[in-house]
C-alpha cells in the first residue's frame, strides 16, 4: 500500500487514495462513500447490522420446513461456512491490500481475480439485486411491523398495509441522505443493541406461550408428499442463506482504515457472537412452542384469532425494537446503491457538501428509496422475497465466490484439504442454490393466486 497510518483510526482523503488502485482516486463513490475511517469495532457493528437483521424471525418457519435435526443442523453449518468463507474473502481484500491495490467493491474484486466480464455482468449485477431487494424487505417489514403497532392499539383499524409501508418509506427517505456508510457507525450500535433486545423477546415470548395451558399442540411432523417435502426442505435453506447472507464484505471492509490486517476477523467474532445469542435462541424456542403451525415470521404466532396470547405491551416493545432496527438494516443496504450513484453522478473533485454533489445524492437517493418503497406496497409477500434473494444472491455472494476467490488468488497445492475442501464448498452450494431457486420459484407459482397489488396481509 502507499501510506499506511499504524497509531491512527483516522486517514486523510490523500491517504485513502494512496491506499487504493490509481484508477479509484477520483472516484466520488468511494471517497464519498466508503470512507476508511473506520476501527474493527466499528466493522463488528456494521457487520452485525448486515446480518443479524428481522430476517431471523423466519428462522423457526425454515426449521418448520426441515425437522429438528436436518434444521439445526443447516443452522451449524451455515454459520460455520459463512464464517469461514468471509474470513476467506477479507483475507483475500488483505492480500491485495498488501500488494498496493486495495479492492472495495465485490464488483471490482470479480473483476481483478476472475476477469473483467465476471465483474459487470455477474457479480455486479447480482449484488445490487441481492442488495436493493433487501431493502425492499426492509421496508415491507417496517410497514409489517407498524401494522401491527397499530391494530394492537386499534384492533378494528382500517388502514392499509401500503399506508403503513409509505410511512416506513418517509422515514428511510431521512435516512438515506446519511451521507457515508462509516457515518452509520453509531446507528449499527444501536442497531446490535436492539438485535439482542427484540431476540430475547421473542424467546421469551415463545417459551411462555408454549408452556403455558393454552400452549399450541406441538407437532413436529413435516406435512405434504415428499416431493413437496423436499423441495420446502430447499426452500428453508434459502431462508436460512438470506438470514446469513451478507453480501457487503468488501465493502463493509473497505470502511476500516488501514492497515486493515486481522482488523476483519475480530469484527466477525463480534458479530458470530451475536449471531449464536439470537439465531439459534429465536429459531429454537419458536419452532419448540408451534411446531409445524409456525408462521413465516415467528412473530404472527403471538396473535391468535386477533387476540394476543402475550400482554400487549410485550408485543409492542418487541415490534418497536424490530421496527427501529429494521430501519438500520435497510440503510446499510442502501450504500451499495448509493456508491452506485455517488459514482456515476457526483463530482470527486468538488467538496462531498457542495451544490454540485449534494442535488444529484438527494435526487437519485430518494428515488431509489421511493421506488422500492412502491415495490413493497404492491408486492407485500416477505417469506417468498426471502427465499427467492437467498437462493439467487446470498448463497452465490457469500458461499460460493468466497472459496473461488481464495483458490485464484492463493493457489493452494491441490493436493491439500484447502484446495479440495474449498472445491467441495463451491460445488455443494452450487447445487442447493440451483434446488433451492426452484423450490422458491415453484412456491411464488403455487402462491400466485394469494397474490394481489397493495394486498393487506
Amino acid at each position: 500500500m502507499g501510506t499506511l497510518l499504524p497509531a491512527s483510526e483516522e486517514v486523510s482523503e490523500i491517504d485513502y487514495q494512496e491506499g487504493t488502485s490509481s484508477s479509484e482516486q477520483l472516484d466520488a463513490g468511494a471517497l464519498f462513500v466508503l470512507k476508511s475511517r473506520g476501527s474493527w469495532l466499528h466493522c463488528g457493528y456494521h457487520l452485525t447490522t448486515s446480518i443479524v437483521a428481522p430476517s431471523l424471525l423466519s428462522l423457526p418457519y425454515a426449521l418448520s420446513l426441515m425437522g429438528w435435526f436436518p434444521g439445526v443442523l443447516c443452522l451449524i453449518l451455515a454459520a460455520l461456512v459463512t464464517f469461514y468463507s468471509y474470513n476467506l474473502l477479507s483475507l483475500v481484500l488483505e492480500h491485495h491490500a498488501q500488494l498496493g491495490k486495495r479492492q472495495l467493491r465485490f464488483r471490482v474484486m470479480a473483476e481483478d481475480i476472475l476477469g473483467p466480464a465476471w465483474g459487470r455482468y455477474f457479480v455486479g449485477p447480482i449484488q445490487f439485486g441481492v442488495c436493493y431487494g433487501s431493502v425492499i424487505s426492509c421496508i415491507l417489514l417496517g410497514g409489517q411491523s407498524l401494522k401491527f403497532i397499530y391494530l394492537l392499539s386499534t384492533p378494528e383499524g382500517s388502514i392499509q398495509l401500503y399506508g403503513f409501508v409509505s410511512i416506513f418509506g418517509i422515514l428511510m427517505l431521512v435516512l438515506a441522505q446519511i451521507p457515508s456508510f462509516h457515518s452509520l457507525r453509531h446507528i449499527s450500535l444501536v442497531s446490535l443493541v436492539l438485535a439482542l433486545a427484540y431476540s430475547a423477546c421473542t424467546t421469551a415470548g415463545s417459551v411462555h406461550i408454549g408452556n403455558s395451558k393454552n400452549a399450541p399442540p406441538k407437532d413436529y411432523s413435516i406435512d405434504g408428499i415428499m416431493q413437496d417435502r423436499v423441495l420446502g426442505a430447499f426452500s428453508a435453506i434459502s431462508i436460512i442463506a438470506t438470514t446469513y447472507g451478507n453480501g457487503i464484505i468488501p465493502e463493509i471492509q473497505a470502511t476500516v482504515a488501514p492497515p486493515v490486517e486481522g482488523k476483519m476477523f475480530k469484527g466477525l467474532l463480534v458479530c458470530y457472537a451475536v449471531i449464536i445469542m439470537t439465531f439459534f435462541s429465536v429459531a429454537i424456542s419458536g419452532y419448540w412452542a408451534f411446531g409445524n403451525q409456525t408462521e413465516e415470521v415467528i412473530l404472527m404466532n403471538f396473535v391468535v384469532d386477533e387476540k394476543p396470547s402475550l400482554p400487549t405491551w410485550v408485543l409492542l416493545m418487541t415490534n418497536v425494537f424490530a421496527l427501529l432496527q429494521v430501519a438500520a438494516v435497510s440503510v446499510v443496504y442502501l450504500q451499495p446503491t448509493n456508491d452506485v450513484f455517488e459514482r456515476k453522478f457526483s463530482d470527486a473533485k468538488s467538496d462531498q457538501f457542495s451544490i454540485r454533489n449534494v442535488v444529484p445524492r438527494l435526487v437519485f437517493r430518494s428515488l431509489s428509496v421511493i421506488i422500492a418503497t412502491a415495490v413493497a406496497a404492491m408486492f407485500p409477500f416477505f417469506g417468498d422475497i426471502n427465499a427467492v434473494i437467498g437462493a439467487f444472491g446470498f448463497i452465490p455472494l457469500d458461499f460460493i465466490l468466497p472459496v473461488i476467490f481464495y483458490n485464484v488468488t492463493f493457489k493452494p497445492s491441490k493436493k491439500g484439504l484447502m484446495f479440495w475442501g474449498n472445491t467441495a464448498i463451491a460445488i455443494i452450494c452450487s447445487a442447493v442454490g440451483v434446488l433451492g431457486a426452484i423450490s422458491s420459484i415453484r412456491q411464488i407459482i403455487l402462491d400466485a393466486n394469494t397474490y394481489s397489488l397493495f394486498a393487506n396481509v
